[in-house]
């Protein structure tokens, strides 16, 4: 299931991470800033993050990306 992401439903870290390539301690950097979506805990030892985040995450993301293609005078802000 890597590099694709189901319309509903959890998606642990590895997952996220296959569609959304920065490095553990950079993705938690971002939740922490609330820059990345929360977890939701689904038990004591079980993290994922909601399919409708990261989707809504990877949308944020590339209209960004596609903000700064289309002017590239501007600062990149994106940060990704």
């Amino acid at each position: 299931m890597q590099g694709t992401i189901p319309e509903t439903g959890f998606l642990r870290l590895p997952q996220v991470l296959g569609v959304i390539p920065i490095c553990k301690s950079s993705w938690w950097a971002g939740v922490k800033s609330g820059r990345y979506p929360k977890p939701v805990k689904l038990s004591e030892r079980c993290t994922a993050w909601r399919a409708e985040d990261i989707q809504g995450l990877i949308k944020q993301l590339s209209e960004q990306i596609q903000e700064a293609e289309s002017n590239p005078n501007a600062c990149d802000k994106s940060g990704v």
